[in-house]
């Protein structure tokens, strides 16, 4: 099987491309993933659930088909070295990301796996990188010895991960360092009057339980108009009801256990102290690490409300009265430092665009279909997402071509 992603290199692509001789090494990933995928996929689901990891191939295969393109447009120029911290879920994917796309501008990458995930990360490099045969490297070391012998020296360092530990690194680089924060947003997801509740309800659960609710694009705030809420919380509990609870290799399965201690036990503090609002689930199994389906409801959302970030299959549901005080609240505080993403169902337009001076939004769909990978996401909460070159600061959306051709000043090449 082939694609599109090699072409014969010749001199215009060899200018819009530093390093287009590696191309074909990106080429041999993608026909990996697509013709033998069995491996990588066994591979996945010993952290994620048999649809989550479908999922990630298919999104790594487009990310890898579109990487030429997104490298001609945004035209990086060569970087000496980046380090890059991984994330501890979508391996496969942040693999892709962060460092076989970066390696068409970038010299030379090394990255520390996420601790949650090392021993999976290690192999997954092992195995794709038989394949590549890239200068990418993984770096066996502690968070602080790799900020010391890589990041410190690397002209580019990616971090993924909560915005306290990336300013705890970025406190330790140098100015001209190019620093890229990638962490996670509030995400709402809106159900306005006029919306196809049907719809509403089937999208909401789906980018809710995407592998068990372990996404960062999994909305921790649901936010119905108060006329809608009794129907929506009816078809929301009747589709949860019907989802199906099994192993992570199993492809019949809706959702599985959850793969993070920590995600257990906070989630279950936070079901602890308001179980006078759960209105379907919370029951907890330690002992499988099981946390079955819950929707939670609250009276409604002010700039003050804490909304913690879940990595579980939480519904965190408000009613609202007036979209207009809900787009105040929402563009507001905290909401505002975590724009990240947001969804809004229904006829909101004042509301949508309030949200889009922000956030990536979407309308009538998740923020699953608008998640390209060879395009700049996020939004511009600088506790979601930014750019920093030491001396100045960008909270916008991310792509590291983008962020290295925009920011990364020349000094630093």
């Amino acid at each position: 099987m082939t694609s599109a992603l090699v072409r014969p290199v010749g001199a215009a692509v060899t200018l819009d491309i530093p390093y287009a001789d590696r191309l074909e090494a990106l080429q041999s990933v993608r026909d990996l993933l697509v013709e033998e995928p069995g491996p990588v996929h066994r591979l996945l689901c010993e952290i994620s659930t048999h649809r989550a990891a479908r999922y990630e191939i298919e999104a790594a295969v487009d990310t890898l088909e579109g990487a030429a393109e997104e490298v001609r447009t945004y035209r990086p120029g060569k970087v000496p070295s980046v380090a890059v911290f991984m994330p501890s879920n979508v391996i496969l994917y942040s693999y892709v990301l962060y460092l076989l796309v970066p390696s068409l501008y970038a010299e030379r990458i090394v990255f520390r796996p996420s601790s949650q995930v090392r021993d999976q990360t290690a192999r997954l490099h092992d195995l794709l990188a038989r394949r590549h045969r890239l200068p990418v490297r993984l770096a066996a070391a502690s968070q602080r010895g790799f900020v010391a012998e890589h990041a410190g020296p690397a002209a580019v360092v990616v971090f993924t991960g909560s915005y306290h530990n990336a300013e705890r690194i970025r406190a330790q680089l140098s100015p001209g360092q190019l620093f890229l924060h990638l962490g996670a947003g509030v995400n709402p997801f809106v159900v306005a009057p006029g919306a196809d509740l049907a719809a509403a309800v089937d999208d909401a659960v789906e980018v809710r339980m995407l592998n068990a609710g372990q996404d960062c694009l999994g909305p921790d705030l649901f936010c119905v108009h108060r006329s809608l809420l009794p129907a929506f919380l009816d078809a929301l509990v009747a589709r949860l009801e019907q989802l199906r609870y099994g192993p992570y290799d199993d492809p019949g399965a809706d959702y599985g256990p959850l793969f993070y201690e920590s995600t257990l036990e906070e989630t279950a503090v936070f079901l602890a102290r308001n179980r006078a609002s759960i209105v379907h689930g919370g029951a907890v199994d330690f002992r499988s690490s099981r946390l079955d389906p819950v929707v939670v409801v609250a009276d409604g959302v002010t700039p003050r409300t804490h909304v913690p970030e879940f990595f579980a299959p939480v519904f965190n549901v408000v009613g609202y009265d007036d979209t207009g005080s809900l787009a105040a609240t929402l563009t507001t505080g905290p909401f505002t430092e975590r724009a990240l993403g947001a969804s809004v169902y229904g006829d909101a337009p004042a509301l949508t665009e309030a949200l889009r001076r922000r956030t990536t939004v979407t309308v009538d769909a998740t923020l699953l279909t608008v998640d390209d990978g060879n395009a700049p996401f996020g939004g511009y909460g600088r506790q979601a997402n930014y750019i920093t070159d030491g001396e100045r600061l960008w909270a916008e959306p991310v792509l590291i071509s983008k962020a290295v051709a925009d920011h990364l000043p020349e000094a630093a090449r």
